[in-house]
């Protein structure tokens, strides 16, 4: 880390910097925007047991009463979508897939139509919740307000992606969840040390939840680095020709990342959205007392779901037909495993191996806000662990090697230029 700052601080990565400039300024502006409060608009979250729900996964980052409420979760859940769509279900949506470059910018094109379209829906509906005795003059407003906070993230996203450094959409998401982080820390500072006057068992208290959260990244970073090799050889090829350097295929602990969640919250947190609207006492009754994280039966129906999407998304996503075929193709092969069906069947069963484990870490990291949430005293806003802090750490790593990988490859060129 220090060597990277050192050589990005060197004469050659004065453009480098620039883009890093422009990604902090890009950022900065979204946290302006999260604090522009909707006129008529209230923060009645912890009225909502889904939407506790959904904040909890994402670190608190949400707040639906800002002209950035939504973010960019609609045109996540649009993505989501396509992919499903993609695969066989849509032969329109293969086919675009299967294009190469000009395919994939019209499904990028469709999917942010989308994304606007489902931001349009969830503002519609949010405004009609948080909003109730406003004119429907006023939820119009509020809902053109919302959609057109997402549409201007992704526009901004785009910008970062193109001027910036790393995934402009990503760096979004992961700023959402960095603001709630200091006013975290400070709440838990007040409530456990200066509340209690700096008793012993305060200071062990803030202690102890400032080690147990360092130690969920660093296990977080260990889980999301973590893969499997699986030995390839080339028939076309020597191991003593490419400098005695073995070929892997390698796969991650946790392919799946969060999407699992993020399917398990929608699906768990939609009767909760519904009993909203109709307000019927024996329906809402029913969907509080089985259908809430809080309770052991919604618990148990939410980590079921986990499982279940977790994985099914692995094999949608790592796709072993198509791997196998891939490798017979380019004349690999895993020693001791025929090509074709069996090598499918292979990478499959790897696979099931992995998602066990990888599920089981999402369910730990999605399950232990929920219960500290139960147990503690803290205020609702004092999370540890969740989803949101899976999604920070991935962002950060991918942007890290990204950045890492611009400074080599400027170094390589410079190099080269100099022995010319």
């Amino acid at each position: 880390m220090i060597n990277l700052i050192k050589q990005l601080s060197g004469p050659t990565n004065k453009d480098l910097r620039k883009r890093i400039y422009y990604t902090l300024f890009a950022l900065l502006v979204f946290s302006i925007g999260t604090a522009i409060v909707r006129i008529g608009a209230k923060n009645l979250t912890s009225e909502l047991s889904f939407w506790q729900l959904a904040s909890l996964n994402t670190g608190g980052s949400i707040k639906p009463h800002s002209i950035f409420g939504l973010g960019v979760m609609p045109y996540i859940s649009a993505s989501i979508i396509m992919q499903l769509l993609q695969s066989d279900i849509v032969p329109y949506f293969k086919d675009l897939k299967e294009q190469g470059y000009v395919g994939r910018q019209k499904l990028n094109v469709i999917t942010r139509y989308m994304g606007i379209f489902f931001a349009f829906l969830q503002g519609y509906a949010f405004s009609m919740y948080f909003m109730k005795d406003a004119s429907p003059d006023m939820i119009v407003k509020s809902t053109v307000v919302l959609t057109a906070g997402t549409a201007f993230l992704l526009w901004l996203g785009d910008q970062i992606t193109k001027k910036g450094i790393g995934n402009g959409i990503s760096l979004i998401i992961m700023a959402g969840i960095l603001n709630t982080m200091p006013g975290m820390f400070i709440t838990v500072f007040k409530e456990l040390i200066t509340n209690t006057g700096a008793s012993l068992g305060g200071i062990l208290g803030f202690s102890g939840f400032v080690l147990i959260y360092l130690i969920i990244i660093v296990g977080i970073i260990w889980v999301q680095l973590a893969e499997r090799r699986i030995p390839i050889q080339y028939s076309n090829r020597t191991t003593s020709a490419y400098g005695a350097q073995q070929s892997y295929l390698p796969i991650k602990l946790n392919s799946a990342g969060v999407v699992p969640v993020i399917f398990a919250s929608s699906i768990l947190s939609f009767p909760g959205l519904i009993a909203g609207f109709l307000n019927n006492k024996g329906f809402t009754e029913f969907v509080e007392k089985y259908l809430t994280y809080t309770e052991p039966v919604g618990l148990a129906i939410y980590v079921l779901l986990i499982i279940i999407f977790g994985y099914f998304y692995t094999i949608m996503q790592m796709k072993p037909d198509e791997m196998a075929k891939n490798l017979n193709q380019n004349g690999g092969y895993i020693p001791g495993i025929r090509p074709g069906n069996d090598t499918e069947d292979f990478i499959t069963k790897i696979l099931n191996r992995l998602s066990i484990f990888g599920t089981l870490f999402i369910i730990i990291i999605a399950v232990i806000p929920i219960i500290f949430s139960k147990f503690s005293n803290l205020p609702t806003s004092v999370t540890i662990g969740g989803t949101g802090l899976l999604i920070v750490v991935g962002i950060a790593i991918e942007t890290y090697k990204q950045l890492e990988s611009s400074i080599v490859s400027r170094s390589y060129k410079t190099k080269r230029r100099s022995r010319r």
